[in-house]
């Protein structure tokens, strides 16, 4: 009769915890699908989001005209549709060798490439997920939470970014790809973090840890695929838009952009001390630095990208200096990786939870950049402790990572 009441009660946490993860993300999938159909029979929809930035800055580059000028800027995207303040300019503020994924957006008009845009960012997210779940081990469908990879699908920030046309899944896209390479293809593993590049101050601990762990185990060939790749974007872009380098630099000193507020912890901190003190947004960045250093010594010689890996990319998306919310797109491996391997129901319930919190918080609070978005950093870092905390504590692993696609 006891065993019989277990098993009743571990079918109800397990209903439990699939009821919750199948509303957030029939929600997700659901809003995602319905603005991808109002896309191409909306002009309106192409200019009132971000993806107008990446559009204007193609056109500019097309027309060999300099993509950080605020008035050729400011013209091209209300054109588009741009429903911000007259007054109002947005850049493409990734580095110059970035530009050339802009490039083909300047041949079509906006309301033509927005589609097929959002559509690349929505194809960049399923194959980020796809490889995270063949190094999982993909389990079968048989198995109690075999569709878990929904997690990575529904993930609320990336699918804010393709709902807004944001670049942040590039990034994904590098890191992702980076985790399955390094032990089989190191020089293929580094040219991939080309795509972290662009946006670098996301990856401060995860590139500190990345570099002393290079020297550690001496994978050189990963610096010299990020260099070539480096090298090679620079070549691109210097061929596109000789002007570039010194059109960035004037622009990186005249744009203001560290007068903004952002929704992350350093910015929070400066501006309750003091929002003339810009060196206060890097404070938290500085403490995870050191932190990371201290954590490193700790587990080098039994060093797992994707168990210890993990907690370092959380981290680095919390400290971040600049950290829109849909950057923490960044947090899907680690979050991904401990749904697959905790037997708690409980907090797959949770999770599932957090995912509904923030897909209603539009309601509340339209725009991104407000204060209310400050908790969910903490809150992905938060869950994935006491997700490995419940799998230390005596749960084994469901879903072994895959021999020789681990990280």
């Amino acid at each position: 009769m006891a065993e019989g009441n277990t098993v009743s009660g571990a079918k109800k946490k397990s209903d439990l915890a699939d009821f919750v993860i199948a509303i957030a993300c029939a929600l997700g999938i659901a809003t995602t699908l319905l603005f991808l159909a109002l896309l191409p029979v909306s002009r309106h929809l192409a200019g009132a989001r971000e993806y107008v930035i990446y559009w204007a800055t193609g056109q500019q580059l097309t027309h060999h005209a300099n993509p950080y000028d605020p008035d050729q800027m400011r013209q091209l995207e209300h054109s588009a549709g741009f429903a911000g303040q007259a007054s109002l300019v947005n850049y493409m503020r990734n580095p110059p060798w970035g530009l050339p994924l802009a490039l083909p957006l300047g041949f079509l008009s906006a309301h033509v490439a927005a589609l097929p845009w959002s559509l690349l960012m929505l194809a960049l997210l399923i194959l980020c997920v796809r490889i995270l779940w063949k190094m999982f081990g993909q389990p079968s469908s048989h198995q109690a939470g075999s569709h878990l990879d929904w997690l990575g699908y529904c993930f609320p920030p990336a699918l804010i970014c393709v709902i807004m046309g944001q670049t942040s899944l590039f990034l994904l896209l590098g890191m992702v790809l980076f985790l399955r390479l390094h032990r089989t293809q190191p020089f293929w593993a580094g040219a991939a973090l080309w795509f972290c590049t662009l946006k670098p101050h996301l990856f401060v601990p995860f590139g500190i840890a990345l570099l002393l762990w290079i020297i550690v185990t001496r994978k050189y060939r990963i610096v010299l695929g990020a260099l070539a790749a480096l090298a090679f974007s620079c070549g691109i872009t210097t061929l596109i838009d000789p002007s570039a380098w010194s059109q960035y630099a004037h622009w990186a000193h005249t744009s203001g952009v560290s007068n903004e507020f952002l929704p992350c912890l350093g910015v929070a901190l400066r501006n309750l001390i003091n929002p003339n003190i810009k060196w206060l947004a890097f404070v938290p960045c500085a403490v995870g630095s050191i932190w990371v250093l201290d954590y490193f010594r700790r587990h080098h010689e039994h060093w797992d990208w994707m168990e210890h890996g993990s907690l370092v990319m959380l981290v680095s998306i919390l400290v971040a200096p600049y950290c829109w919310f849909y950057d923490q797109s960044l947090a899907i491996p680690a979050l991904l990786f401990a749904a697959c391997r905790t037997q708690s129901r409980t907090l797959l319930a949770v999770l599932g939870l957090l995912y509904l919190a923030v897909e209603i918080q539009p309601l509340f609070s339209p725009a991104p950049e407000t204060a209310l978005y400050l908790w969910t950093a903490p809150a992905w870092l938060l869950w994935f402790l006491v997700a490995r905390g419940s799998i230390r504590s005596g749960a084994t692993a469901q879903y072994p990572v895959v021999a020789g696609a681990a990280l």
